[in-house]
């Protein structure tokens, strides 16, 4: 019988099997932050309990860091307490911590992966929804919620359903301006944002092969949006290539071995899935977000959907729209925004900044735009700084700010004021995601780029090729 790529790192991670009920499953990477661990080390240490392999544990704040003056103390008690938390549970039992100021320090779904922590066919969980990023390595990644981190810190399993699989094949060329961030808004729009419930997705075809790790990454990321338990894209030879002598990642004869096994990693010709879909590169254009979820997503050029035109609930619709300040059949491009926010694990990564300033090099910031500019790690900003792009940013009016989540979930000072319209390289548009009275439009680097120079969405498209 064919495996599924999902069905061989599945299986080969079951400890036991519940009749009609969970596995007992065994978790490879556990990754830890200081917003969602605290309660677990009480519960933890209330049972007399402690870490049962502090080496398969790995903590590094990021949720609440401030973003600027990261060498101060910070100044908010809940955040000081919490970042205090994580530092002295790590220091107890012995587990590796990041925490501000550590050259490793950034958002766990960056510094993972360019550490080299996550490895195709490993079982990776963090009390993060997100932490389907991972996926992008072949790994079987997911978020867990407080409790479940507990039980993980205690055994080093947790018990999951195994979910159902369904393929997303996207295949052909992507066009001009259309990056992975599209490709992702693309699909979660034509899902909608409980289609893949119950689901772990494999994403295949033309477009993927061609994606770069951090691509993949974004796209895997977004997975949780559209409803998966998480996403992954099998290894192949651009997986080991980003891989290969990373700090964490077997060395000599442990890499030799390591890849014996990750090759085998792929889904068998004859395999088959629940369920799959099939979409064309061709049809997918720069996308953005119009309403209160990701699946309220369509091509920038487009105008918004009519509610008759629409599945769903009439009156939850035009409610969400009355929250952006919206109506039905406006355009999107040319409305006026407030504030552009490059970051978050979705687009934090060096490839998000190189696409940001292949956009803002040699124009400026509009006046009436507040850009919030904020790096996945230090490490990216090494980079951002290597490559001269530090140059750029600062040439055309924006501020590089320091490492963090930052606005994504707005948990520190980096909150959009109520009212305020915010286009979004995160990933989440929820009312107030990114503060109370906020309105989040989901975009990719280039459209957040095109925007921020030109006050109002813009189609990077016309940036790009000005003539086309």
């Amino acid at each position: 019988m064919a495996n599924t790529l999902f069905d061989k790192v599945w299986d080969s991670h079951v400890v036991r099997q519940v009749k009609d009920g969970p596995d007992v499953f065994f978790i490879d990477r556990h990754f830890i932050h200081e917003v969602t661990s605290p309660v677990a080390f009480l519960g933890l240490e209330s049972r007399g309990n402690s870490v049962v392999y502090p080496a398969r544990t790995f903590a590094t704040a990021d949720h609440n860091t401030p973003t600027i003056n990261q060498h101060l103390p910070v100044a908010d008690p809940l955040s000081a307490n919490q970042l205090d938390a994580l530092e002295n549970n790590a220091a107890k039992h012995g587990i590796s911590h990041w925490g501000l100021g550590d050259v490793n320090n950034g958002i766990v779904h960056v510094v993972g992966p360019e550490n080299g922590i996550t490895l195709p066919g490993a079982t990776i969980v963090c009390g993060d929804s997100h932490t389907s990023t991972h996926g992008a390595f072949g790994a079987i990644a997911f978020g867990i919620g407080t409790s479940e981190v507990e039980m993980v810190l205690s055994t080093q399993c947790i018990m999951q359903m195994k979910p159902k699989s369904m393929r997303i094949n996207v295949n052909g060329k992507l066009g001009l301006g259309v990056t992975p961030k599209d490709v992702a808004l693309y699909i979660i729009a034509k899902q909608t944002t409980s289609g893949a419930t119950g689901y772990f997705v494999e994403y295949a075809g033309d477009v993927f092969k061609d994606m770069s790790m951090e691509g993949r990454m974004t796209v895997c990321n977004l997975s949780i949006e559209m409803g998966a338990r998480g996403g992954m894209i099998a290894p192949d030879s651009k997986t080991y290539e980003y891989l290969e002598g990373r700090a964490q990642t077997p060395k000599g004869a442990d890499w030799d071995t390591a890849m014996k096994y990750w090759e085998t990693l792929y889904t068998e010709e004859g395999a088959e899935f629940d369920v799959e879909f099939n979409y064309e590169a061709s049809d997918i254009e720069p996308m953005i977000t119009y309403g209160t979820n990701p699946g309220m997503g369509m091509g920038v050029t487009k105008s918004i959907p009519t509610a008759e035109s629409l599945e769903g609930g009439v009156d939850t619709y035009r409610k969400s729209l009355g929250y952006m300040s919206f109506n039905e059949g406006d355009s999107m491009i040319g409305k006026p925004i407030d504030f552009v926010f490059l970051g978050s694990c979705t687009n934090g990564r060096i490839e998000d900044f190189r696409g940001f300033c292949s956009i803002v090099k040699g124009r400026q910031k509009a006046a009436n735009v507040t850009a919030w500019l904020v790096p996945g790690s230090h490490k990216v900003v090494d980079q951002i700084k290597a490559e001269g792009l530090d140059k750029i940013i600062t040439d055309a009016g924006f501020v590089l700010r320091e490492p963090g989540c930052s606005a994504c979930l707005a948990m520190n000072d980096d909150k959009i004021p109520a009212g305020k319209l915010s286009v979004s390289t995160s990933n989440r548009n929820f009312e107030g995601r990114q503060g109370p009275g906020s309105r989040t439009l989901l975009a990719s680097p280039l459209v957040a780029a095109a925007s921020a120079v030109e006050g109002v969405v813009t189609d990077p498209r016309t940036i790009l090729n000005p003539n086309a």
